[in-house]
């Protein structure tokens, strides 16, 4: 059996992981705020605190001027990748809830950010489809329905730059997709990891991050 290696995240050493990243920010720290004050049955819905400065990590890492997202909810990753684009760059946000977006929308324009963002409000699928269909995408992030990430992932990859990234969160799903019940979206997170493990076209590794997170680069 393979050994299990690592330390067990408590919630002091959560709070020591928060400490030793990058703060957020005001107008980001208000989005968690808000979120949790005015959503509190799907605040869950929120990437982890330790993931946005990872994505704006991403974002400059890969030198990312054209980014999509799949999946809006408050805007907190958005934001975190909006403003770590350079100059000139342009982030795509998918997504179908107008209630949720408007708190995305005041964030973002406090956080001076709005003008880098495009909200686009449709079926995520029909959005995708709509757009070229040549290879253009810097980096991706997937985070909405767990049943869609399949359909979501096959529309990227072959709109994604050589060396492109996609990023999807919740793969772990909570550890529940060791042994999840049929017909779960934990069985639906289950089998979109054994399609982008088998997937030769994208080199992939799947962290231990919040709920998980999958990177995938474009070969």
């Amino acid at each position: 059996m393979t050994e299990v290696k690592g330390a067990q995240i408590t919630p002091e050493l959560y709070a020591y992981v928060l400490a030793h990243n990058p703060p957020l920010d005001p107008a980001q720290r208000a989005l968690v705020e808000l979120t949790h004050r005015l959503l509190p049955d799907v605040a869950v819905k929120q990437i982890a605190e330790e993931q946005g400065p990872l994505l704006a990590f991403l974002v400059r890492l890969t030198g990312a001027r054209h980014i999509v997202e799949v999946g809006t909810f408050t805007g907190l990753s958005a934001l975190s990748m909006a403003q770590a684009l350079p100059e000139g760059g342009r982030l795509i946000t998918l997504d179908i809830s107008e209630e949720w977006t408007a708190h995305a929308r005041e964030g973002w324009a406090a956080a001076g950010v709005a003008d880098r963002i495009e909200l686009r409000i449709a079926p995520a699928l029909d959005s995708l489809r709509a757009m070229p269909a040549e290879p253009h995408i810097d980096l991706a992030f997937i985070d909405a329905d767990k049943d869609g990430y399949i359909a979501y992932w096959e529309e990227l990859v072959p709109r994604l730059r050589p060396g492109g990234l996609i990023v999807a969160d919740n793969t772990l799903f909570s550890g529940d997709v060791v042994d999840p019940a049929p017909g779960s979206l934990a069985a639906a997170v289950k089998v979109f990891n054994t399609h982008v493990a088998a997937d030769k076209r994208m080199e992939s590794v799947l962290l231990t991050v919040a709920d998980g997170l999958t990177l995938a680069r474009r070969r």
